[in-house]
């Protein structure tokens, strides 16, 4: 697999923006593309990834890039496996490696908490209730902690997360 700085992947997207034979495509999920994204790069969420390989049968390189680099290896790796034989190349570091470097980035939607944020909020406060019913009412609630500790871990561990794939189709997500 090929990687890219996001300072060199700038230069390639500006180079050869109007280049048919070039794909970029970002494999966040709809909802994280329209928060964030860079300009001129398509959004192909992952979990459709198989479905969409025609779009990408004529280009001869195609760079993938998600919001932290794991996605996109992901994706890479998907796309070898199903025979695209374009030059595949992960933007490393992804479109937080983006924003730290100051580039410009695109939004679709209004402002919202970052979805991986309201993770964060909900997975402590779940922390928090159990912590509470364990004084008050039964020591039992521990359980609750830990089932959150355990889903945190494996999404740390493997890059997919529950939590999000919930809040991401709550209503106020959408």
């Amino acid at each position: 697999m090929k990687h890219i700085s996001v300072h060199a992947f700038k230069q390639v997207l500006s180079a050869e923006e109007h280049n048919d034979s070039v794909a970029f495509i970002n494999v966040c999920s709809p909802t994280e593309y329209a928060e964030s994204h860079i300009a001129g790069v398509e959004n192909i969420p992952l979990d459709s990834i198989t479905t969409r390989t025609t779009e990408l049968k004529d280009k001869q390189t195609i760079y993938v890039h998600c919001r932290s680099g794991n996605r996109s290896k992901r994706a890479i790796q998907t796309l070898a496996s199903l025979g695209v034989t374009a030059e595949l190349v992960n933007v490393e570091g992804g479109l937080l490696a983006w924003d730290d470097a100051g580039f410009d980035t695109q939004t679709i939607t209004k402002k919202k908490l970052p979805i991986m944020r309201q993770v964060f909020i909900v997975a402590g406060a779940l922390i928090v209730l159990s912590q509470m019913l364990v004084v008050v009412v039964h020591p039992n609630w521990n359980i609750l902690s830990a089932f959150v500790g355990i889903g945190l871990l494996i999404a740390g561990i493997t890059g997919w997360c529950g939590m999000y794939q919930v809040l991401r189709r709550m209503p106020w997500n959408n």
